[in-house]
């Protein structure tokens, strides 16, 4: 914003600060959102290059409307997109649901009962790839070890946890 332009805002913030919380604070009756309007009417009008205005208050509360406009379209958008997401069958499902808690902490037990009977080798290069987030190349170099080694431990352990996990163990 021009320096010049601070006092003139300043001007216009304490003229219509208080009619545009009314307008605001009608249409939405909400408090903290007329505020939020309100004051971004005026990051608008700071950063708008704007010349003389003849008509300030129209100019401003055309600014607040088409700010409700905006807010409206949103809104419509956002309830569309919540009423399109519980019309799915798979969203209604309670991810809390003790059933799924349950089964959920069944197949971690698995996992960690899988990792357990891995021999030791086998157990750190899955542990330093999956959980660790290392490379390939990283674990071999550390381990002495080819990277086709480490491929072939990290997909006899991913087999093991898929067999323990389906209860094929």
């Amino acid at each position: 914003m021009r320096n010049e332009a601070q006092p003139e805002l300043a001007r216009l913030s304490r003229r219509f600060r208080p009619a545009l919380m009314a307008f605001f604070l009608r249409r939405l009756r909400n408090h903290a959102e007329a505020e939020d309007l309100t004051q971004e009417v005026f990051v608008r009008l700071a950063t708008t290059d704007r010349g003389p205005m003849d008509s300030a208050d129209a100019y401003i509360f055309r600014i607040a409307a088409n700010m409700l406009s905006d807010r409206s379209r949103r809104e419509k958008v956002r309830a569309a997109y919540r009423t399109a997401l519980w019309a799915d069958d798979s969203v209604g499902v309670d991810p809390l649901d003790p059933a799924r808690v349950a089964d959920a902490r069944g197949d971690v037990a698995a996992v960690v009962a899988a990792l357990k009977d891995l021999p030791e080798r086998t157990r750190a290069i899955f542990v330093l790839y999956r959980l660790e987030n290392m490379d390939k190349r990283s674990i071999a170099d550390s381990l002495s070890i080819s990277t086709s080694a480490v491929d072939k431990h990290l997909m006899r352990a991913q087999a093991h946890i898929v067999r323990a996990v389906r209860g094929e163990l």
